[in-house]
């Protein structure tokens, strides 16, 4: 990963890395050129390496503090007491969480691709991490009987892409609000595994 070097960096990175965030995201990360974010940023192009190496080592630190924001953010989250409560949590905070941040949920998925094969499996680690806490959520869930489900690995796929479509539809000014689909995809959710939703906690 990348290392900020000096004060001129740390006061240039943040908007090296909000202006190459929107620019990956609008445009994708092949059509994006340094000296684009540079001219992004008002900056010279040789002054983004202060920041980072290239535009992969970039883009790689946008996924991965993507990612581990992520995963401290749920990490934070009060425990639950049962399958169906853990299950409803994940689905609002998912929706919520990625709601609050589209370019980098679209940059996380989309332009895996662009990444090097080094890089590629770091980031797939953390993806794991992530997906095997909605795993063993369904796991001890079908094993206590709370959940019906022939497949965990194969269930926890379906609901992340499922939770995560949200984000390319979802408009403030809908005819839904954010709870309104939080309860709604969290119901669904439930139901999808053979519960109810009146067996999860209120939110």
């Amino acid at each position: 990963m990348a290392r900020k070097i000096g004060s001129s960096a740390d006061i240039t990175g943040p908007r090296i890395r909000s202006a190459a965030l929107g620019l990956f995201a609008r445009h994708g990360f092949a059509a994006v050129s340094m000296r684009q974010i540079a001219a992004a940023v008002g900056v010279q192009a040789g002054a983004l390496y202060l920041y980072t190496p290239d535009k992969q080592a970039l883009l790689f630190d946008l996924m991965h503090d993507h990612m581990t924001s992520l995963l401290a953010a749920f990490a934070a989250l009060p425990a639950q007491a049962t399958p169906q409560a853990r299950l409803d949590q994940f689905a609002r905070f998912h929706i919520g969480y990625h709601l609050d941040r589209p370019e980098a949920v679209f940059i996380a998925y989309m332009e895996l691709r662009a990444l090097t094969p080094e890089n590629f499996t770091a980031i797939e680690a953390l993806r794991h991490e992530y997906e095997d806490h909605l795993q063993s959520i369904l796991t001890q869930g079908a094993a206590s009987g709370a959940f019906l489900l022939p497949d965990a690995k194969m269930a926890t796929l379906a609901l992340i892409a499922m939770l995560t479509g949200v984000t390319n539809w979802y408009r403030p000014d809908g005819r839904l609000s954010r709870e309104d689909v939080q309860s709604l995809y969290a119901e669904m959710a439930l139901r999808s595994v053979g519960a109810a939703p009146s067996d999860a906690r209120e939110i």
